[in-house]
């Protein structure tokens, strides 16, 4: 738990020296991070999303790209293509931003399909095909996805498939009104951050991260828990208001998180309170509803906390 104990104690120091507030975004990007996986955070404009991912690549010394999602954007925006040297006839690989460390997608659902299916590839298997070519990405590729709830002009829905490569949604909010106080206090006059490479931030070696998730692995979980994981899985497939409900990755998904979650509390083992918290991020976006239960007013997330509650809490 060494490990583990120092990345996330480094990463929300550091990163608290940028964003104020917004633990679900911060503690979100972690888990992704320690359980090796993807993260789709959600919220509307000015709440920090893009801040968050840029500052969290700084103070984990990784390699970091960014790619601003258009309606034009090819598939070869993000992947690279091969230029033909007009010297010696041949072609070289000019690689595109998804080979780096930590990518972060920004208005994901703005990608048209065709690139979409790109970024699929590279998500499920960390790894690109150019020209019939495979090509290895890090072994440390995360992305960092992020959308708009409320803009549609424009917009592609994104697939079940690829949004079942997400590890978890994070949904993000306003912030309170004393963080908001102090947002306002650092943006004025001397204090105000306007270029964050301006701010110190303490960067930590790769070895932590990768040890960290080691450790990750090696978490406690009573085989009472993984019935309970699975229970909560299966009851979402015979929910009245579902029509497609949570897959055996989801389910995985949902054990990974919680773990993290676990570790998150300084914990080497995992205990019921952490599946119930794991779940609304770990399925809300894997669920989908049927179109009477949407009529009705439901929603993904209070559907998921209809499931707990129907699930018996293992002793």
């Amino acid at each position: 738990m060494q490990a583990i104990t120092r990345v996330v104690t480094h990463g929300r120091a550091e990163l608290a020296k940028i964003i104020v507030g917004q633990s679900e975004l911060i503690d979100g990007a972690l888990i992704a991070l320690l359980c090796g996986g993807h993260a789709l955070i959600e919220g509307v404009p000015g709440l920090g999303k893009t801040l968050g991912v840029k500052t969290l690549a700084r103070c984990l010394n990784v390699a970091f790209q960014r790619i601003q999602c258009t309606s034009d954007l090819m598939p070869a925006d993000l992947l690279g293509t091969n230029v033909l040297n007009l010297t010696n006839g041949t072609f070289t690989l000019h690689r595109g931003p998804m080979f780096t460390d930590l990518l972060l997608v920004d208005e994901i659902n703005r990608m048209p399909p065709r690139t979409q299916a790109a970024l699929l590839e590279s998500m499920e298997e960390r790894q690109v095909t150019i020209d019939g070519e495979r090509h290895e990405l890090s072994e440390s590729f995360t992305v960092l996805a992020t959308q708009n709830p409320v803009e549609f002009e424009g917009t592609y829905p994104l697939p079940e498939a690829q949004l079942d490569r997400f590890l978890l949604k994070i949904k993000i909010t306003y912030p309170s009104a004393e963080e908001e106080m102090t947002i306002l206090e650092n943006h004025n006059g001397r204090s105000a951050l306007v270029d964050i490479t301006q701010v110190e931030i303490t960067g930590i070696e790769a070895e932590a991260v990768q040890q960290a998730r080691r450790e990750l692995r090696e978490l406690k979980l009573e085989p009472s828990l993984v019935r309970y994981i699975s229970e909560i899985a299966r009851r979402t497939r015979n929910w009245p208001s579902v029509s497609l409900g949570a897959s055996p990755r989801a389910a995985i998904s949902l054990m990974l998180v919680a773990k993290a979650l676990a570790a998150l509390s300084d914990r080497d083992y995992v205990i019921p309170d952490d599946v119930k918290s794991a779940t609304l991020p770990a399925l809300r976006h894997r669920i989908v509803l049927r179109p009477e239960a949407e009529l009705e007013g439901f929603d993904t997330d209070r559907v998921l906390t209809d499931v707990l509650a129907a699930v018996e809490v293992p002793k």
